[in-house]
């Protein structure tokens, strides 16, 4: 498929997602970057968002709980490029019941080239990098030229 640039904004959207083993770690992440937080529009699912919410002050647009449809929801923003960057505290070591979907939206990332950190060290170095607060360039997929071509 060919490839089409377009820039990443200043302001980032940021899809806030954890298991729940990894609530507690992301909740004290986010108290860490709270200020950096701060300059970006936050999504989340349902529990994570009310949580996060609770206890940070951050304002986050709360979507479902993940194994309801939350990680499908954020995937969907993500292909409608409305998600730029996915902070997702998964537990590996723990068997969830919506595997599929964590899998789809993992997949959905790397399709539409997004950043995306599955852990706090990850994560950290994402905040931590001068881009996120600047514009940056981005291939994605040309999905209007691969329609174009199968139209012909």
């Amino acid at each position: 498929m060919q490839k089409r640039s377009q820039p990443l904004p200043a302001k980032k959207h940021i899809a806030l997602v954890a298991h729940d083993g990894m609530k507690p770690a992301l909740l004290e992440w986010c108290q860490t970057h709270l200020d950096s937080l701060k300059q970006h529009k936050l999504y989340a699912t349902g529990t994570t968002g009310n949580l996060i919410e609770k206890h940070t002050g951050l304002e986050v647009t709360k979507l479902f709980s993940g194994p309801m449809g939350g990680d499908q929801q954020i995937g969907a923003k993500i292909a409608e490029q409305d998600v730029h960057v996915l902070i997702f505290f998964w537990d590996p070591l723990a068997s969830q019941p919506h595997d599929p979907d964590v899998k789809a939206l993992l997949r959905l990332a790397a399709v539409w080239n997004i950043p995306v950190a599955c852990n706090e060290a990850t994560a950290d170095l994402l905040m931590a990098c001068d881009k996120m607060s600047q514009p940056i360039a981005r291939h994605l997929p040309d999905y209007e030229q691969y329609l174009a071509s199968r139209l012909d």
